[in-house]
């Protein structure tokens, strides 16, 4: 089905099986520089999943590079634990390779017992919030050092290929870069100079680990930072890399301090494909391309085209470690979908917390959420059909027990469907797309537009009742809700209502300001049209972007806290309010409503009572959980668990998480 993508790449002297790499991310799965049973059943996972290589990482090469959290194989003595992890990886026949990292300048005193952290130069860094102190040539030579015994250690253990990490901010990039590598000397100045450090990392790997070990460097296809090192230049980099004696190029996206989206949904898929086929002209090794890849036939179209020879699948295999089993078995449509939502896993990090998926309940916990066949199958009633039931049903047939899935609307999804309405947040109808085929795949018999009450309850009589009803938009106490100028987000997201041309939004949250998003965005230029305008040099630029940017309503959210969008994640609130700003959207916090009457929202602000006139009013205060069930069926003699909205309003991780314990609880 995809010849491309499931055909064996040879590396140096390695054969690899197919060209799917599972790329290093950081776990966060101990906090004691040390591997651990939850590290092993996570790999193992991924390489029984049928990638061709799993590489494990990043991992520090010493103290002040990493820190005393992070993985480390600083010292002899871990070359053991990190052997286990070689042996059950290349047991599923994959190849485990290993990300020697150092962040330089990233990396945060608190990691370090609060010293000061090193770099090419005293450079403020916005990621880390501290000024590094200079390297002097003995510091540089010393973590040279450090990356050639630390991959010595690596193939001790058993890593079939070592990747040292020269992309996203870190030390690296930190020497590539002319905005952090100010230096006067022979690793300064020149781009001879500033390349001068990575060069001489891999030629001294390589004479560390012989001629035919492979050794692989992740670099940025584009800092994306105003100033650093750009697509233009990257090429010449990876030519320095291949002389050095590097047997293939990982090419990823900027830093950390981009403001280009490097991995949320508003990257279009493979959307950084085009970096790698950059790459690739200017070398004759092999070539990954990463980020957002996110289907089969987009991998094996990127080979195809010519962009590059392997692909990088990262978050894709936490949220389905079988990615490449399905695909090759031609049952592409049973992956369960990555929709780039960053919350299980970027923002969890960004947070010090153990990465999971929101769609996938098992990831980080592969060796006790497992699904276990049922010596005493159920007959299972699952009451309402959005992500929490839909999951919880699935889960309970795939453990063998009976079930059938009851949902009041003539569709399933739940409120999926209102969430996926927003700019760049369609990926999120994966999740309907997904769950369609695996209730047909298990034969699960779905009843819509059926409104389950007592008398069908004990119709049905089932073993097992399973309560996911989900929500309903929460009216907040103002007076005038009920005015012919007030809609609810619901109602815009889901149905897409004809507004007004001044628009109030009531809730700064993140329904508040997505609601607010996809509101200015209406009446803009579809990309359809800016790619034809740009073809044919129809308008001026800046006349493109008035048109890219001011649509046919002009929005002000309302917000009683300090600060708008709380609850949105770390990692893609920034990008939000970006948008919100590029789209004129007027936020005015601190901003209590108290009435709205014939449009006119009356709001007090900074002590002051305060009039504006609107066409539309959008109330986006929040979610109320309905339980219309749960307290009339304790009488019943039959066992339930309520699941999902319904027990409180949370996000897509609470819903489906909440499902597949309830289910695997049977």
């Amino acid at each position: 089905m995809y010849p491309h993508l499931f055909s064996p790449i040879t590396i140096n002297s390695l054969e690899i099986r197919n060209r799917i790499a599972y790329p290093s991310l950081g776990l966060l799965y101990s906090y004691d520089t040390k591997l651990n049973d939850r590290y092993y059943h996570f790999y193992d996972e991924i390489a029984q999943g049928g990638a061709g290589i799993v590489t494990v990482g990043p991992v520090g090469v010493d103290f002040i590079g990493s820190g005393f959290v992070p993985l480390s194989l600083a010292q002899d003595e871990a070359v053991e634990s990190f052997a286990k992890a070689t042996q059950m990886i290349r047991a599923r026949g994959a190849s485990p390779w290993i990300q020697l990292f150092h962040g330089g300048a990233y990396t945060h005193p608190f990691l370090i017992n609060n010293d000061i952290p090193m770099a090419p130069s005293a450079v403020f860094s916005k990621y880390s919030k501290t000024t590094p102190r200079e390297m002097t040539t003995e510091d540089i030579r010393g973590v040279q050092q450090a990356f050639a015994d630390a991959a010595g250690r690596a193939m001790d253990a058993g890593f079939e290929g070592v990747e040292i990490i020269g992309s996203a901010g870190y030390l690296i990039t930190q020497f590539l870069s002319p905005l952090k590598n100010l230096r006067q000397d022979e690793y300064g100045g020149s781009f001879e100079n500033r390349v001068r450090f990575p060069r001489q990392i891999i030629e001294m790997i390589r004479e560390r680990v012989g001629p035919t070990y492979p050794i692989g460097v992740r670099m940025a296809g584009n800092d994306f930072v105003p100033g650093s090192t750009s697509d233009d230049l990257t090429p010449e980099i990876a030519k320095v890399y291949e002389r050095a004696g590097a047997d293939v190029l990982n090419v990823t996206g900027g830093w950390h301090e981009s403001r280009v989206p490097q991995l949320p949904m508003e990257l279009p898929r493979s959307g950084f494909s085009f970096l790698a086929m950059n790459i690739r002209q200017a070398v004759s090794i092999p070539v990954m391309a990463s980020n957002r890849i996110t289907t089969p036939a987009q991998a094996e179209r990127i080979l195809v085209d010519g962009q590059a020879d392997m692909v990088n699948l990262g978050r894709v295999l936490i949220a389905d470690p079988f990615w490449p089993a399905k695909a090759k078995a031609d049952r592409a449509e049973e992956i369960r979908p990555c929709v780039a939502c960053s919350q299980g896993c970027t923002d969890e990090l960004f947070n010090g917390r153990p990465v999971s998926c929101i769609g996938n309940a098992r990831a980080g916990f592969e060796g006790e959420r497992i699904i276990k066949k049922t010596a005493s199958p159920k007959q299972v009633m699952v009451v309402g059909a959005g992500v929490a039931g839909l999951e919880a049903a699935i889960t309970a047939k795939q453990a063998g027990h009976r079930v059938e899935i009851y949902e009041k609307t003539g569709e399933i999804g739940g409120q999926i469907w209102i969430a996926a309405a927003p700019p760049h947040k369609q990926e999120l109808l994966e999740f309907i797309r997904y769950y369609r085929v695996m209730v047909e795949k298990h034969e699960i018999p779905i009843h819509l537009n059926t409104c389950v009450d007592l008398p069908l309850i004990k119709k049905i009589n089932p073993d097992h009742l399973i309560i996911a009803q989900g929500a309903a938009p929460l009216i907040p106490p103002i007076d005038g809700t009920n005015d012919k100028s007030v809609r609810t987000s619901w109602e815009v997201l889901k149905d897409n209502l004809c507004l007004g041309k001044r628009v109030a939004v009531i809730g700064g949250g993140a329904v508040g300001l997505e609601t607010a998003h996809f509101v200015a965005k209406k009446g803009t230029l579809s990309p359809e049209m800016l790619h034809f305008l740009i073809t044919y040099e129809a308008l001026e630029m800046d006349r493109i972007k008035h048109y890219m940017f001011n649509g046919a309503s002009r929005v002000t959210v309302f917000e009683m806290l300090e600060k708008a969008g709380q609850d949105v994640g770390k990692s893609t609130r920034w990008i939000l309010m970006n948008n919100l700003t590029r789209y004129g959207v007027k936020i005015l916090t601190q901003s209590k409503v108290v009435s709205i009457k014939e449009g006119v929202v009356s709001y007090e602000r900074e002590g002051a009572l305060c009039e504006e006139k609107f066409d539309t009013v959008i109330l986006a205060s929040g979610s109320r959980p309905v339980q219309t069930l749960e307290e009339n069926i304790r009488n019943l003699d039959i066992s339930f668990c309520v699941i999902g909205d319904c027990v409180r309003p949370g996000k897509i991780n609470d819903a489906i998480h909440g499902g597949f314990l309830a289910a695997i609880s049977l």
